[in-house]
């Protein structure tokens, strides 16, 4: 297992969160990391600046390392922007959080020609990364069928920082013509209507296109750069294929509380690894 402040660092970078080790309870589960990974990008696609998570409180959605690309440019007559919100500190415990037993470096494999399955879905395994397993076994009430290899196991996804906003544009008007084929604004209006185009989390199952959009971090521990991206299984009942098949959303309707709109997330992707490469 990499260093276990490597990664504490990692989530804190996903989460935008300092979270820390405790050796008592876990302020914060595996689930909530990817509640918190898929909200945080819908709700700036949505224009808002913060984040309501229960036991957390606020969470900002802006990032000072990167530019808002979700806001109008600020007038010169503004004058200068409200102070960066300060980041909130989360505890885990790290034997809860964490599952050793199934941690597995990709980091020299290819597979080449190699198919494996998940739910009867194509997996494409996260090869040049290194895997560190979350403990989410016996953790939902319907067992643990979901993480397993059958025909009834959920498709394996990935999704991290800024997923959800830079694809939001596959399901809308557009991008250039060269990245947009012309397909995809017919796709869209065969499979959502007017009022719920491009609302919800977005995934892919191509750990390729996930480490495009995924988040990097300067380690204090080795002062080296990392990429970090998680790794969930997506129940295929609540996923829609977008034209270009390596696009999966999770919609979110019009009108949802915040309640409801976590619930739709946390009854759709489920977390179960956190990969880091470096870069």
């Amino acid at each position: 297992m990499p260093d276990s402040q490597l990664c504490l660092e990692a989530l804190s970078a996903l989460s935008g969160c300092n979270v820390e080790a405790t050796s008592g309870a876990s302020l914060l589960t595996p689930q909530d990391f990817v509640n918190i990974v898929a909200l945080k990008e819908f709700y700036k696609q949505e224009g808002f600046k913060e984040l309501e998570y229960p036991s957390v409180g606020t969470l900002s959605l802006q990032d000072p390392d990167e530019q808002d690309l979700y806001s109008s440019p600020q007038a010169l007559t503004e004058g200068p922007g409200p102070e960066p919100s300060p980041r909130t500190t989360v505890k885990i415990n790290l034997q809860d959080f964490f599952h050793p037993q199934y941690n597995y470096d990709f980091t020299n494999i290819k597979d080449g020609s190699t198919t494996h399955l998940r739910g009867n879905e194509p997996y494409i395994r996260p090869c040049g990364w290194n895997r560190v397993a979350l403990r989410v076994t016996k953790k939902y009430d319907d067992g643990d069928v979901w993480l397993g290899t059958g025909k009834d196991a959920w498709p394996v996804s990935y999704n991290g920082h800024n997923m959800d906003g830079s694809l939001g544009i596959i399901l809308t008007h557009g991008g250039s013509p060269s990245d947009e084929p012309s397909f995809l604004d017919a796709a869209a209006t065969s499979l959502v209507t007017e009022g719920t185009r491009g609302r919800g989390a977005y995934s892919t199952p191509d750990i390729k296109m996930a480490e495009k959009y995924c988040k990097k971090f300067k380690s204090k521990v080795d002062g080296k750069t990392y990429k970090v991206v998680l790794q969930n299984r997506i129940n295929p009942e609540k996923r829609v294929k977008c034209q270009r098949d390596n696009i999966w959303v999770v919609y979110i309707p019009e009108g949802h509380t915040e309640v409801q709109t976590r619930a739709t997330v946390q009854e759709s992707i489920r977390p179960y690894g956190l990969l880091l490469m470096q870069a």
